[in-house]
């Protein structure tokens, strides 16, 4: 895959985490309330408001940003490979319990909702099984 779409993807990654990350750490009854934002509120149709459950996902959230931009900055593969499947682990239950309840929601929450799950894992899939280019550009830029 070319260092650029690496990047590219692995910086998509690293603002999920950290614009959630933040936002439910910082301010875990308004992450509660109000996100994704726009009018629209996801978490809270769900379950009572736990104040210490948000801000664990707010950090955990902000850890794999954190971890994505790095890896972004520096694209060894072995990095890239590590920060695919920690979003992986990450992404992919949290798509699939969001996927099996969204009975929870209506109107145009559904679809946003089953999207916006999903692009996290495929996006961190993409980083793993998508070949790096042959000219091995991703491995040349590896720093000690």
């Amino acid at each position: 895959m070319p260092e650029r779409l690496v990047k590219v993807l692995l910086w998509a990654l690293a603002l999920t985490g950290l614009f959630v990350g933040v936002w439910a750490l910082f301010g875990p009854q308004s992450f509660y309330d109000d996100f994704p934002g726009g009018g629209r509120s996801w978490v809270s149709v769900d379950g009572p408001y736990n104040e210490h459950l948000v801000r664990d996902v707010g950090a955990f959230n902000l850890a794999l940003g954190l971890l994505a931009g790095w890896a972004a900055v520096r694209t060894g593969r072995n990095l890239v490979i590590g920060t695919a499947l920690a979003w992986i682990a990450y992404g992919l239950p949290h798509a699939i319990y969001h996927s099996a309840n969204l009975d929870l929601y209506s109107g145009a929450d559904v679809p946003l909702l089953a999207i916006m799950t999903s692009i996290t894992p495929i996006v961190a899939i993409a980083l793993l099984v998508l070949p790096e280019r042959a000219s091995g550009e991703v491995r040349s830029s590896v720093r000690a």
